[in-house]
């Protein structure tokens, strides 16, 4: 398996780059970020600074969206970064959140994330691409290599983060809803004759090493109000625990109860601890979507995210206690779950 930490690009800037020099000095393989232009700080600026200071970490929003910035301009970005690092950035991509409704929008379509993927895919990994019925291509790109993975819940999104997508986000770590969706994107894979072991799963929650639940859970209660955005947009479209309309996938109701309680949402906090808006999560969705606890409690939920599949864990880092999670990550957690490695067997 596989490891992210996933910022907030808060100013300064230097204590972006800062954490994330940190998290490969404790192992991680990606430093993920928010990408939300008027709530914090442009991430690919900073991206560019974390990958000078650093040897072999990958960087990536996690994530971007097809409408504030334009398609072609996403690609650019990733495969100048590469000329000028290599090939150490990753492109995660939904419909919109944040990014879009803070300044008046909605998210996309999945019509238009299908497109999205396709341009920003094709363009950077150097190769050329028709957009807007133009055949384009940058000229200055050799060799780029890029990965689009697709954040997704709903049905009908799990099922194009199947068809087209390199990997797939998921932004919590409930056990039993992991599989459903993990099911559901290998599924929609094979139908299209994809190979569904390819692609890689990505889950994304809050990380918090300590002992006292009640403070771990006030500090990470904001994800599932977070969460409970885009599970907001999947009740209106299928209703509580509906039939995943022409998908025929049921939504789980573990993924659709809590959010009954949920009276608006207020952007001015998203994504930070101690927020308001969230205070409609109940104890259990935090214990269910987030990782908390001791190393052993970590170790023991993550391996069986190992088994259902996944990749990579990005453990969100938006509370009060970033460095020492990071060194229990590196020091105990991310070596139980790495493969084990001698440096001699006996010949018998």
């Amino acid at each position: 398996m596989q490891f992210g930490a996933v910022l907030q690009t808060n100013p300064p800037a230097s204590r972006t780059v800062y954490l994330a020099k940190l998290a490969e000095q404790h192992g991680f393989d990606y430093a993920w970020t928010f990408d939300s232009h008027l709530l914090w700080q442009e991430p690919y600026v900073i991206y560019s600074q974390i990958l000078s200071e650093t040897h072999r970490i990958k960087v990536g929003p996690m994530v971007t969206n097809p409408a504030t910035r334009d398609w072609t301009v996403i690609a650019s970005l990733h495969a100048t970064l590469h000329e000028m690092y290599g090939n150490r950035t990753i492109c995660g991509i939904g419909r919109g959140d944040s990014a879009v409704r803070v300044t008046g929008g909605a998210p996309t379509s999945l019509k238009t994330l299908r497109q999205a993927i396709h341009v920003i895919r094709e363009l950077g990994n150097s190769r050329s691409v028709e957009h807007n019925g133009t055949q384009l291509q940058f000229p200055w790109s050799i060799g780029s290599e890029l990965e689009v993975w697709v954040a997704a819940y709903g049905p009908l999104a799990l099922k194009l983060a199947g068809e087209v997508g390199d990997g797939f986000i998921l932004q919590l770590a409930d056990l039993d809803i992991a599989e459903w969706m993990i099911g559901a994107v290998r599924a929609a894979a094979e139908k299209v004759g994809r190979d569904p072991m390819a692609i890689k799963f990505c889950v994304a929650a809050p990380m918090y090493i300590g002992d006292d639940w009640a403070h771990m859970r006030d500090q990470c209660r904001w994800f599932g109000g977070m969460v409970g955005n885009h599970v907001a947009d999947i009740v209106a479209k299928y209703g509580d625990g509906a039939s995943g309309g022409s998908s025929g996938a049921a939504v789980p109701t573990a993924l659709t109860d809590y959010i009954k309680a949920r009276e608006g949402y207020d952007y001015n906090q998203h994504g930070r601890s101690g927020n308001t808006h969230a205070m409609f999560v109940p104890d259990d969705i935090v214990d269910r979507f987030c990782l908390l606890g001791t190393a052993a409690d970590h170790i023991e939920k993550l391996k069986a995210l190992k088994e259902l599949g996944v990749d990579q864990f990005a453990g969100y880092l938006q509370h009060d206690n970033k460095e020492e999670t990071l060194r229990v990550y590196g020091e105990t957690v991310i070596p139980a779950l790495r493969d084990h490695i001698v440096a001699q067997r006996s010949a018998d």
